[in-house]
């Protein structure tokens, strides 16, 4: 199980790496931003502008045209505050895991007791939260794959 925890905290933290290479992680939408040529749903509205430009006047919205509405809004829905929310709540799950863990070898039973039955309900839910990276090439399907 713990080489599970540690796959699943290495994707966590390369996918916090790309969100964090933003300066500022930008604000998306579809639909119409301030171009009036943007009247399509099938945009998806950027905030902030490129951070290469020093001038004013090229600050607003950038817009991106998807190839149908519902991809535009599927883009806008995963933006990169959503990445970093999503992250937080899994690492919030392995944090239990933590906490639950040293409790097996404690002295006492109770303690060991609630250990094992919050790990019995962790574990599985693990490799569920794991599925996310089964495209990874160090994903290992035949002991993490969760049984459904």
């Amino acid at each position: 199980m713990d080489d599970l925890v540690a796959f699943l905290r290495a994707r966590l933290d390369e996918d916090e790496a790309i969100v964090r290479t933003l300066a500022e992680p930008p604000d998306w939408h579809t639909g119409p931003g301030d171009d009036p040529g943007w009247t399509d749903e099938s945009v998806v509205c950027m905030w902030p502008p490129e951070h290469h430009t020093p001038y004013e006047q090229d600050k607003h919205w950038r817009g991106l045209t998807a190839s149908s509405p519902e991809l535009a809004a599927h883009i806008a829905r995963h933006d990169p505050a959503r990445v970093l929310r999503d992250i937080e709540a899994v690492r919030g799950v392995l944090g239990i895991y933590d906490q639950m863990a040293p409790g097996l070898d404690g002295p006492d039973a109770g303690t060991r007791g609630a250990a094992r039955m919050t790990l019995h309900i962790l574990r599985p839910a693990l490799r569920h939260l794991a599925r996310a990276y089964a495209d990874h090439p160090d994903y290992r399907a035949d002991e993490w794959t969760p049984e459904i």
